[in-house]
């Protein structure tokens, strides 16, 4: 089982160059940042933590540009894997988000992971132009024209939410077919279902630690997809407690994150090098 490190990239503490640096150093396998192009001030949405409009940390309005950020993370690194937990691609243009995420995994030489997410924050996707209840289907558009693009010499797309012609895009992503696509939510059948049609895998919420039923499932209904292999199963965990870890292998988790502290880059650097010895990178 690999472990990642996430860092909720903001103007302030700890830069993500300076952050990712000192995770491959200390022997983590990935790094990942988030993503919030604003918050509206006035909401109805409750953030799935706090179960209300109150926003659990104030990094949520101050976050940077995930792939700015990780782009300066991939010129000071060469082996640790660069990825988003989670981005949120329909508060972009697909194509030019497709040119942006070729373009980092080329510069990147093949390391991005492509962590997606469909967006608690109704509000926030809205002013992006996004149905609320469309949003699940407009995402699978986004990715299928955004892998036409990464895959094709010759691409074209034809959706309700994304259209274009027949087109040229390079650079291509290193990773064939294309970067690995994690999905970020709730775990139950619907969500898993989708991964299975759309994604490689899926990123537990903060507030899922006993999932062994729902790791179950995941696998059960990506074989009756058809899908070959196994799914990608990245856990969002707490404390590096050595018998959870253990059992999260067991049952077929392929990645544990953790998450840095909101504190000062020297404070952060050392909390990176106590867990590493705690899990013996």
């Amino acid at each position: 089982m690999r472990y990642g490190l996430s860092l909720f990239t903001s103007d302030r503490g700890i830069r993500p160059a300076d952050a990712a640096k000192a995770a491959e150093a200390n022997g983590f396998d990935a790094f990942y940042v988030p993503e919030h192009t604003h918050i509206p001030v006035s909401r109805d949405s409750d953030h799935p933590g706090t179960q209300s409009a109150e926003l659990p940390d104030d990094r949520y309005m101050r976050t940077l540009d995930p792939w700015v950020a990780l782009g300066t993370a991939a010129s000071v690194t060469s082996t640790i894997r660069l990825g988003t937990s989670v981005a949120l691609p329909l508060e972009h243009d697909p194509i030019t988000l497709a040119k942006t995420i070729a373009s980092l995994d080329h510069l990147s030489d093949g390391r991005v992971v492509f962590g997606v997410g469909f967006g608690w924050n109704a509000e926030e996707l809205a002013d992006h132009g996004v149905p609320p209840n469309k949003r699940r289907t407009a995402l699978r558009e986004y990715l299928e024209a955004m892998g036409e693009l990464w895959s094709k010499e010759e691409a074209s797309y034809d959706g309700q939410f994304v259209k274009y012609g027949p087109s040229w895009a390079w650079p291509k992503p290193v990773q064939k077919p294309r970067p690995p696509i994690l999905l970020g939510g709730g775990g139950n059948e619907k969500t898993f279902k989708w991964i299975a049609k759309s994604a490689d895998g899926w990123i537990t919420t903060p507030i899922e630690q006993e999932i062994d039923g729902n790791v179950e499932l995941l696998r059960k209904i990506w074989a009756e997809a058809g899908r070959v292999g196994e799914p990608e199963i990245t856990v969002l965990a707490g404390k590096p407690d050595p018998e959870k870890l253990a059992h999260w292998a067991d049952i077929g988790v392929t990645e544990a994150m953790f998450g840095t502290p909101d504190k000062s880059p020297e404070e952060v650097v050392g909390y990176m090098e106590r867990l590493a010895a705690k899990l013996g990178r």
